[in-house]
């Protein structure tokens, strides 16, 4: 283990987190009616909810939204709100239209299983309520016999519908039984396909929202090198012309992926996707992922290996057992008059999103697999940093990021994918919260802007019903053997502070011309660097250079003649006044991401056959093409003896010798080179 915790005795904090607890509790009551639900639905005036079955269809209605869903199979074929008949794409085919799917495969077969009903049941049914599910049992008898194979799981996909509220939600159970066939799944996502004559105008976040190209812009535009991404040579609106569209522009970090979605201009109508929570969601709160996109398509994503890769796929040996609640989520309605400014539909989806966020874990859903609130737990404690070659005394550690996932060693969190996670956000003293903690056992987990590595505790802890389990106070020593010689870049997992080039004026999105944080997103920035480099590759000289404009945000490959590449090769050249014998130096290389890449570090000799350190070849995170900013994250710690350095100017080589595709490259976090312990 690359990391070291303690326990200190200090518990006023354990008091006073105790008090938040019971205020949390509190407020909990506030937040939701008699019913579990969120307090802003009007559940007195507003019509009882009714329930219709027939044999082919199943239609709830609360006099705010009717939904109609396929009887038995369970995808949504239309949703009638504000006077609309049916916002979904009605020349789509009815299975087309709002619907689940998982992409996965088996020894055999790979395919898309649209977890499609067998059977229907009503759960519950009363003017306050009424949730149905929509069934399949699997049958090891016939799921690989007929033309549709189907996934080695228990389906069991419901719908839920209350009094007064402006929407549905939705979730699904997916249940393997002891003797189920090896299976691994790629991806779990339910998809919501939008009227595309209504809905023009996308919103993702305060400054992601624009007008979106129509689908048969992309029809006819040019494609690129990347599949997803096309060049709009004539689009429908000429102010897309020479235009970029791909739908990974629009992906976002889990933690920010709360509420994205569509706005008609006529009627004003808003159609959005609240996600109250992450902890069904795979690889903890930084994982990126899609969210809405042209089509037009809104996405409620589970489980993926966007921004992440193989490392992230969920695989299951012959007979393992497991079962998963994903969901709720709330698919919400709004509109507004058509003399108000739209923009206050995506204001009132924020303000919804509050108000789902503040009632989770919702009391109304009915699967016994779904724990309330009185059967789960709580965890807290504060979080202490001890770097002894930063600050003598011990530090908080302000604004950390503090998990509970599957037990497992540092940063196994970000490849997790079968159980929950639980995460929050540690306060400017290191205090930290998790509420909300199914039964279960989990390792805690995190990490802390601006310092390199994970942490773990390694002791188990159990979570009961009801269970509020004091850590006290933790201290973690993050990864140090030396002081700091030099530095490059910020400690924070992502390659945002090193220089992200103006994309080619052939291929651009408007949307992120004017913004720093959001301008990595741009297609075909990794060819930007043959031609900022056109003879020779970057050179950084500590003392002189600076991060921020000399080095390129991504080592990527450079073209060369008939369409293949070339590896690259960075230099990092740093003096020494002197250099202590027989001691060992170390070289801490943090990466943002990585694609099939292997990284070569020299010291002082570029042609050495054998390299000091090799990272071998990782990584599959596509995060260059796909215009992200990081992937997974990965920290080597390279021990460089004296020998390999000498006194004044030395050169460290970096070489990234993977060239078959220009997507291939690594985006580093950060690099830190220590000299030796001092000797006392």
């Amino acid at each position: 283990m690359n990391v070291s915790w303690r326990k200190a005795k200090s518990w006023g904090l354990a008091l006073f987190i105790t008090m938040a607890v019971e205020m949390f509790l509190v407020s909990q009551c506030f937040a939701k009616d008699t019913h579990g639900r969120p307090k802003k639905y009007d559940h007195t005036t507003s019509p009882g909810v009714t329930l219709n079955v027939t044999d082919k269809e199943v239609v709830i209605d609360n006099g705010i939204v009717q939904i109609t869903i396929a009887n038995p199979e369970g995808y949504l074929t239309g949703v009638s709100y504000g006077g609309v008949h049916n916002i979904l794409e009605y020349h789509n085919k009815e299975p087309n239209r709002g619907y689940w799917d998982v992409v996965w495969d088996t020894n055999g077969y790979n395919g898309t299983d649209w977890l499609l009903g067998s059977s229907f049941n009503v759960v519950v049914e009363n003017e306050d309520q009424v949730e149905v599910s929509f069934t399949y049992k699997w049958d090891s008898t016939t799921w690989n016999t007929s033309q549709v194979w189907r996934i080695p799981a228990n389906v069991d996909r419901r719908y839920i519908m209350l009094r007064g509220s402006s929407g549905f939600y939705a979730y699904s159970i997916l249940d393997r039984e002891e003797g189920m066939p090896a299976a691994k799944m790629y991806q779990i996502r339910s998809v919501y396909k939008l009227d595309e004559q209504r809905f023009h105008y996308m919103a993702i976040s305060d400054d992601r929202q624009r007008t979106m190209p129509m689908p048969q812009d992309r029809d006819t535009g040019l494609p690129l090198a990347f599949k997803e991404a096309v060049l709009l040579t004539n689009p429908t609106n000429p102010d897309f012309r020479g235009e970029v569209d791909d739908k990974y522009q629009y992906s976002c970090e889990d933690k920010n992926n709360k509420v994205h979605g569509w706005i008609s201009f006529d009627p004003q109508i808003g159609f959005w996707i609240i996600t109250p929570t992450n902890e069904f969601r795979s690889a903890g709160p930084v994982k990126q992922d899609l969210t809405s996109h042209v089509g037009p398509i809104s996405l409620a994503m589970f489980h993926s290996a966007h921004y992440a890769g193989y490392d992230v796929t969920m695989s299951f040996q012959q007979g393992e057992p497991w079962k998963k609640v994903f969901g709720p989520y709330y698919v919400y309605l709004n509109s507004i008059s058509q003399d108000t400014d739209f923009h206050q539909l995506w204001d009132d989806a924020k303000h919804q999103m509050i108000q789902e966020t503040r009632s989770w874990p919702y009391e109304f859903p009915l699967s016994n697999d779904f724990p309330k609130s009185v059967e789960r737990g709580f965890v807290f404690g504060r979080l202490l940093i001890h770097d002894r070659y930063k600050l003598r005394t011990i530090m908080a550690g302000s604004y950390a990021w503090i998990g509970l996932a599957a037990p497992g060693v540092a940063g196994s969190w970000q490849t997790e994918t079968k159980g929950y996670q639980f995460w929050t956000r540690a306060d400017r003293n290191g205090g930290f919260l998790i509420k909300g903690v199914h039964e279960g056992t989990y390792n805690l987990f995190g990490w802390v802007p601006g310092f390199i590595g994970d942490y773990v505790y390694i002791e188990d802890i159990i979570i009961t019903q009801g269970s509020v389990i004091k850590l006290g106070n933790l201290v973690y020593e993050p990864l140090r053997n030396g002081p700091t010689l030099w530095q490059i870049g910020i400690p924070d997992r992502t390659a945002l502070e090193f220089y992200v080039p103006q994309p080619s004026s052939l291929f651009v999105n408007k949307l992120y011309t004017d913004s720093d944080q959001n301008k990595f997103r741009q297609y075909g920035l990794w060819e930007r660097y043959a031609e900022l480099y056109p003879d020779n590759d970057l050179i950084y000289t500590v003392g002189q250079s600076d991060y921020h404009t000399d080095w390129f945000f991504a080592q990527v490959t450079r073209k060369a003649e008939n369409n293949t590449y070339k590896p690259t090769t960075w230099q990092i050249i740093f003096a020494l006044h002197d250099v202590i014998p027989s001691t060992n130096y170390t070289l801490r290389i943090a990466l943002a991401s990585a694609t099939r890449s292997e990284l070569q570090v020299r010291f002082n000799d570029p042609e050495l056959t054998i390299p000091h350190f090799t990272t071998m070849v990782i990584g599959s995170d596509n995060a260059i093409a796909r215009h992200g900013i990081h992937g997974i994250y990965r920290l080597f710690n390279v021990d460089v003896p004296s020998e390999w350095l000498c006194v004044g100017n030395n050169t460290i080589y970096l070489k990234q010798t993977k060239h078959e595709s220009p997507f291939f490259g690594v985006m580093y976090d950060y690099i830190r080179f220590e000299g030796p312990p001092p000797t006392t």
